[in-house]
């Protein structure tokens, strides 16, 4: 279901959206969702299922930047759309009639619209914008880190590619001889995003095999950034870019990573 702006700026006036809000302080995403609807479509879901997480830079103001929580909602087949001031037309729309131009860019990044329509996405599901990467303005990170000891011997290190897959920057640093995993995977993550910062990328769709680290660049979970300091270089670094996707994945599709990782270490071993 997508909702028609009634009016707010030019750049989402008269564009449709999917519904939803902002939460509240201490708020629970499915109730600040459950409340949105109730608001803007007078109708209250059945079901909720957590699909995607993706942050969005406004470019009317660089400084602001938002993260969204994308769920996939059932309702009663008895709702009736009620709308409220805000909206002023709904539509029932499968996603692959979604045309560009009749959506919010926010709604587009949601939902994986390019300029052609909907994009394809590959065998391992990585939603890689299917954009011009001439100038490398979208790429594709894949970042790990590792301990030997936890802690212990520690390195991190990444790949970027472009949409076809071809490597356009990888590499990695040894960190030390005593920190734990959980850094060094922050670590690849901040080697990735200053590497293609420098290669000029404006959208980063970001693998990472740490659940944790990819719940936390969401905002899913907590951070203490004073036990966690490159947490904070790594959330100032964001702001370089368009839009930073961070997606977790299984080891296996890390493999590329995973080896630099690996290969320092046995470098730093043979010293």
């Amino acid at each position: 279901m997508l909702l028609r702006r009634h009016g707010g700026r030019p750049s989402i006036a008269g564009l449709y959206e999917l519904p939803g809000g902002s939460l509240h302080a201490k708020e629970q995403p499915t109730d600040a969702l459950k409340r949105s609807l109730q608001i803007h479509a007078g109708v209250e879901p059945e079901t909720f299922r957590l699909r995607d997480v993706a942050s969005f830079t406004d470019p009317e103001d660089r400084e602001l930047q938002y993260l969204f929580i994308l769920y996939d909602v059932s309702l009663d087949e008895t709702s009736r759309i009620t709308l409220d001031g805000e909206y002023d037309h709904y539509i029932w729309r499968d996603i692959r009639e979604i045309q560009p131009a009749e959506i919010t860019n926010s709604t587009a990044i949601l939902l994986d619209v390019g300029e052609d329509g909907l994009r394809e996405n590959n065998d391992l599901s990585l939603d890689v914008p299917d954009e011009n990467v001439a100038n490398n303005t979208t790429v594709v990170i894949h970042s790990d880190g590792g301990s030997r000891g936890n802690p212990g011997p520690t390195a991190a290190a990444y790949v970027i590619e472009d949409e076809e897959g071809e490597i356009l920057d990888q590499g990695g640093e040894y960190l030390g001889d005593y920190m734990t995993n959980g850094i060094a995977e922050y670590y690849g993550v901040l080697f990735g995003l200053r590497a293609a910062a420098k290669l000029g990328a404006h959208n980063v769709n970001f693998y990472s095999d740490s659940l944790m680290v990819v719940n936390q660049l969401n905002g899913l979970f907590d951070v203490k950034s004073r036990d966690v300091p490159v947490y904070n270089d790594i959330k100032k670094l964001l702001f370089k870019f368009d839009r930073v996707h961070f997606r977790h994945i299984h080891r296996e599709y890390n493999r590329m990573a995973d080896g630099l990782v690996n290969k320092i270490l046995d470098e730093q071993e043979g010293k």
